[in-house]
């Protein structure tokens, strides 16, 4: 995947990640890498528990620290509590984060 696209960038002291959450998918899972509309990349992730009283964004943060194998204190929705496209911010060291993840979303 060229880095252009990635859908997730590296800080100091971890990576964000930009993502399309699907609530009430039927399963939970990662279902690769997706461009907007407006032009940007995010990854697209889906979760069985319903939008309410923040159960979806619970079960997104447990799906994305399982899939990295990061604990769930590390992962933070930044931006867009609400929202189906989120900014996400794991802590911890990018680049093993950075390859986890774009071995998730291969496409």
């Amino acid at each position: 995947m060229a880095e252009a696209a990635a859908p997730w960038a590296a800080e100091a002291d971890g990576v964000t990640l930009w993502l399309r959450l699907t609530p009430k998918g039927g399963r939970d899972a990662i279902d690769g890498v997706e461009t907007l509309a407006d032009g940007r990349a995010v990854l697209k992730a889906r979760v069985r528990a319903a939008p309410e009283d923040g159960r979806a964004n619970a079960a997104l943060v447990e799906l994305i620290a399982k899939a990295l194998a990061a604990p769930k204190r590390a992962v933070t929705i930044r931006s867009g509590e609400t929202s189906r496209v989120k900014k996400l911010f794991i802590a911890g060291d990018p680049a093993p984060i950075i390859d986890a993840l774009a071995r998730l979303a291969p496409n």
